[in-house]
C-alpha cells in the first residue's frame, strides 16, 4: 500500500469509524464497532481503485498508527477517539497519568481557567499524554498553542472519569476550572516545542 493509498484510506475510516458509518452502509453497534470484512466490501463497491482492499489491511493501518486512532479485535474495528456521533466506548480507566495536557488558544486561556473545559462539537474532551502531545494536537488549528495542565489525580479522585483511548490520547466529558492550571510560555518544555514548531 502507498502512502497515498494509505492516506487515502485513513480518511475513508475517519468519516466512517467517527462520522457516518452509514455513507459506506455498514451497521456500527453502540461501542462503535464496525465488521471490517463488511466495511472493505463496502469501500470496493464504492471506490473501484480499492479492489483489492480486505479486511486485514484495516489491522495494519491500526497497528501502524503511532496514536492508537483505530482498535482491531477478530473481524470487528473502531475507532478510538474522535467521534461526532453518540456512543457508549467501552474503553479502559485504568493507567491514566498523574497529569494530562490540552491545547487552546492563548486568548481562551481566561476563560478556561474560571469556567473549565467542555467538549463543544465533539462527544468527548480529548487530553493528551504529554505538552509535546498536546503542541502536535493544537498545532493543526493554532499555530502557537497555549498548553493547559489538568490534574487527573485530584480530578479522578472526586469523581470524574478519564478514559484511555489511543496510545497518546485520553478522554474526559468535562474538566472543571479547579483541576486546570496553565502552563507558561516561559516553561523550559514549551519553548522547546515552539522552537521545534518554528523550525519546520
Amino acid at each position: 500500500m502507498s502512502d497515498r493509498e494509505s492516506n487515502s484510506l485513513g480518511r475513508i475510516l475517519a468519516l466512517v469509524l467517527r462520522h457516518a458509518p452509514e455513507k459506506f452502509g455498514v451497521e456500527m453497534d453502540l461501542n462503535g464497532w464496525v465488521n471490517a470484512t463488511e466495511l472493505s466490501e463496502s469501500i470496493q463497491k464504492q471506490r473501484k481503485h480499492f479492489h483489492w482492499i480486505r479486511g486485514w489491511h484495516f489491522e495494519a493501518i491500526a497497528n501502524a498508527d503511532e496514536k492508537g486512532r483505530y482498535q482491531v479485535e477478530g473481524e470487528m474495528i473502531r475507532a478510538t477517539y474522535g467521534h461526532s456521533i453518540e456512543l457508549e466506548l467501552d474503553l479502559p480507566t485504568d493507567d491514566i497519568p498523574e497529569s494530562l495536557y490540552w491545547p487552546c488558544d492563548l486568548e481562551s486561556v481566561p476563560t478556561h481557567m474560571e469556567l473549565g473545559i467542555t467538549a463543544g462539537d465533539r462527544k468527548h474532551v480529548h487530553l493528551s499524554r504529554t505538552i509535546s502531545n498536546a503542541m502536535e494536537a493544537g498545532h493543526v488549528r493554532i499555530s502557537r498553542p497555549a498548553i493547559l495542565e489538568v490534574d487527573t489525580t485530584r480530578a479522578i479522585a472526586d469523581g470524574f472519569t478519564i478514559w484511555r483511548a489511543g496510545k497518546t490520547v485520553f478522554l474526559c466529558e468535562e474538566m472543571p476550572a479547579e483541576y486546570l492550571y496553565h502552563v507558561e510560555a516561559e516553561d523550559p518544555s514549551i519553548q522547546d516545542m515552539i522552537a521545534i514548531w518554528e523550525e519546520e
